[in-house]
């Protein structure tokens, strides 16, 4: 990552400081992390919304879109401002999100049969029910799950425990381990790439 300095035309006083977060977050200060969200949660989550018109995914979509960016934080260039990159990351993953939900849709049991075709396709609807192999193949997947998460550092492990099993919310977490909903937040990103990052190595080797 490059040095800025006072002749750089393209960022602004807030650009500027927003670097130096990063840089802080790049030397490990979760407090560094945790600003960055607050200070961009709420604008990234709006805009998601705008685009996916459904709360829920608009959570989801921000959560991802900061996972995404804090994994990547070494590739920012302060040529431009971090918001500025931080947004085309979230943008980007919202378009792919749309475009395979909207795939799906036109796949969906609902779809337009054709007017040459006359017959009932009743066969077409998949029982909801798992059959014992795929019962078999979602229990492995949980047994696999758990071991990774014990696999985990002590304070991402009890954080992914207390936010998805025992789902407590950010504020309750918060009076639990005694830390700012800011931090708890910005841990629980860090927690959730590292569990991505092991599921990921863990389907590679099988």
């Amino acid at each position: 990552m490059d040095e800025l300095n006072d002749s750089n035309p393209n960022l602004s006083t807030k650009a500027y400081y927003d670097y130096n977060l990063v840089k802080k977050a790049l030397n490990g200060d979760q407090k560094a992390y945790a600003e960055l969200l607050h200070r961009y949660r709420e604008s990234v989550y709006f805009t998601m919304l705008k685009m996916c018109c459904n709360k829920d995914d608009a959570e989801d979509l921000t959560i991802e879109a900061f996972g995404r960016a804090f994994k990547k934080l070494e590739q920012y260039s302060p040529e431009f401002a971090f918001s500025t990159w931080l947004f085309k990351i979230a943008g980007n993953n919202a378009i792919d999100f749309l475009r395979k939900k909207r795939l799906k849709n036109d796949l969906s049991i609902d779809r337009k049969i054709q007017e040459n075709e006359s017959e009932e396709h009743s066969n077409n609807i998949r029982s909801n029910t798992l059959d014992p192999e795929e019962t078999f193949i979602k229990k492995q997947k949980t047994e696999h799950l758990h071991i990774i998460i014990n696999s985990l550092k002590p304070k991402y492990k009890r954080i992914i425990e207390m936010f998805y099993l025992e789902e407590l919310s950010h504020e309750e977490i918060s009076v639990k381990l005694n830390m700012s909903v800011g931090t708890i937040k910005a841990q629980l990103f860090r927690a959730r790439e590292l569990l991505y990052s092991s599921l990921v190595q863990k389907k590679n080797k099988l």
